[in-house]
């Protein structure tokens, strides 16, 4: 006789097998694992650095570790400088991206990005002998950024639209501002972070800042592979925790220092 029902029944037990399968997610595999791997820029001070034991510091580090912790996992930092910061989730080397990245349309068609976790307003830094004063006065200058940042992509069309002057795209941060100090650019665009770091640090004679830059306020994102629903739902109820408990502004007096930058966007959201 022939048993009608051992078909259904194993068609059932795989059906229930494949739809285990298929929502399992990077949130699962993260939790799995007991690894959070963030890709974290460590030449981007405060946000991301070495101490002078060539351990990982900062914000960002900080914000990483706090996130393994709810997660019940350990932080592994990957260090990633800026250009290769979407590559190395892409890749697979990272599960997610801490690392001051600017929530552009641009980015958002690879990956997916959280609400705003930090917020930069961007300034311009010079040396005292090139008579730079402001923004404006960066017209037909030699200037130049850090490759694949928001500021980088900003005065490099501002160059273009003032059809004179010169824009030199570098690997990293240090690279750029170095570049300044030793006069291959009369200047650069950086966070306000990054200005006062690097005036405060003193390795760098004869620096100065040079009033704002014209930009709007460059907010920034946790990132995570754009299909991964569960992951980007859980980032964004962690950004949005964290601000509450007030561990955001914990983590801002200490690395930043004075009242946290408001991470809401007039007539948008919150």
């Amino acid at each position: 006789m022939i048993n009608k029902t051992a078909p259904l029944a194993l068609s059932a037990i795989l059906s229930v097998s494949v739809i285990g399968q298929a929502q399992a997610d990077k949130l699962d595999e993260i939790i799995s694992s007991g690894t959070l791997r963030c890709a974290v820029t460590l030449d981007f001070p405060p946000m991301g650095f070495r101490d002078d034991d060539n351990q990982p510091a900062g914000f960002d580090v900080d914000y990483c570790n706090d996130l393994a912790n709810v997660l019940e996992v350990d932080a592994e930092i990957v260090e990633t400088p800026f250009p290769d910061r979407i590559p190395a989730l892409v890749s697979g080397r990272a599960d997610v991206i801490v690392a001051s990245t600017s929530d552009t349309l641009g980015r958002a068609k690879t990956v997916g990005m959280s609400i705003p976790y930090f917020a930069f307003q961007m300034v311009v830094l010079t040396r005292d002998d090139t008579g730079i004063d402001q923004y404006d006065d960066l017209q037909g200058r030699p200037v130049g950024n850090t490759s694949g940042t928001y500021e980088a992509m900003a005065l490099e069309k501002d160059v273009d639209e003032w059809g004179d002057g010169s824009f030199r795209a570098y690997q990293t941060q240090n690279d750029t501002i170095l570049a300044v100090a030793q006069g291959h650019i009369d200047a650069t665009v950086v966070t306000n972070t990054v200005a006062s770091s690097t005036l405060e640090s003193g390795k760098y004679e004869g620096l100065k800042i040079a009033g704002e830059a014209p930009y709007v306020i460059d907010y920034v994102s946790l990132a995570a592979n754009r299909t991964e629903y569960g992951l980007l739902n859980y980032l964004n109820l962690f950004v949005n925790q964290q601000v509450r408990t007030g561990r955001y502004a914990e983590l801002y007096d200490k690395w930043v220092g004075g009242e946290p930058v408001d991470l809401t966007v007039p007539g948008v959201y919150y």
